[in-house]
């Protein structure tokens, strides 16, 4: 789950209803400056669903050692760590379920969400969290998922709907970074982040060139990116939460009850142009 903090709790934000969000991001992306993305069926599957792996363990959330729910927060904002709250073996399981997963019904969307997985656990991630006994694990994690992106390129190389281009290695990361650039303002948005910050990559402009987009909150919930790359502004995207009352909670099953006792409720993320 994702976690914001409120005055008397948390809102709480599955992943998989984070990655949704992403995905509405992206059904908007390009405008007269931004290139939208093709092929645009399997671009954004990957990006909406990149998270689908969580579904099981956020329907049975955990608490940390503190006694705050388990979740993403604003403080790994710019980083990931925090392993030593986690299981890894349970952790990478949920991460591989995310790319095998889908692979058998979208090759394409599965090879991205694979880039995404190793890139955020080999160049982002803090490593030295992570147990040094447990650090092979993530070792061979990664070895299997070079293995499979592989195939899944030799697969979609062979597959008649794709053009030579759109299969090349310079569309493939273009595609990449866009995932992540929308994970991570689907990320800012889920915790209201409210320091400077940048959509990680460089992103394809439609004169060839990549441009690097700067994120500002202006109010709770409201975000300018410049430069802008949706087709109005503002743009409005929404995205469901519960609010759980408490923010230390004696027991997983004490988060689970309050979890359940809170109705799902529809949050507004309002995004605009400098």
């Amino acid at each position: 789950m994702l976690r914001l903090e409120t005055e008397n709790g948390w809102w709480l934000v599955t992943h998989p209803d984070h990655a949704h969000l992403s995905g509405a991001f992206a059904e908007r992306w390009g405008n007269e400056r931004f290139q939208r993305p093709e092929p645009r069926e399997q671009v954004l599957r990957g990006i909406a669903r990149h998270d689908d792996g969580w579904m099981a363990r956020d329907a049975s959330p955990q608490i940390t050692r503190q006694g705050k729910p388990s979740a993403f927060s604003i403080e790994f904002v710019g980083k990931y760590s925090g392993f030593e709250e986690i299981d890894l073996v349970d952790f990478l399981a949920v991460r591989d379920s995310a790319v095998r997963g889908i692979a058998a019904e979208d090759p394409y969307a599965a090879l991205l969400i694979s880039m995404h997985t190793y890139n955020l656990l080999n160049e982002r991630s803090d490593k030295s969290t992570i147990a040094p006994a447990q650090l092979p694990l993530m070792v061979q994690f990664l070895e299997s998922q070079m293995e499979f992106q592989a195939s899944l390129r030799k697969q979609i190389a062979a597959d008649a709907r794709f053009t030579r281009e759109q299969v090349s290695d310079s569309i493939l990361f273009d595609h990449f970074r866009l995932l992540q650039a929308l994970d991570y303002l689907s990320l800012l948005t889920c915790v209201d982040f409210r320091q400077p910050a940048h959509l990680l990559h460089a992103l394809p402009t439609r004169d060839g060139r990549h441009s690097p987009i700067h994120v500002r909150s202006a109010a709770p919930l409201h975000f300018i990116l410049t430069p802008y790359p949706f087709p109005e502004t503002p743009s409005r995207f929404y995205f469901p939460a519960r609010q759980v009352k408490g923010k230390i909670f004696s027991s997983s099953e004490e988060l689970r009850n309050a979890i359940a006792a809170a109705p799902k409720e529809t949050l507004c993320v309002t995004v605009s142009g400098s």
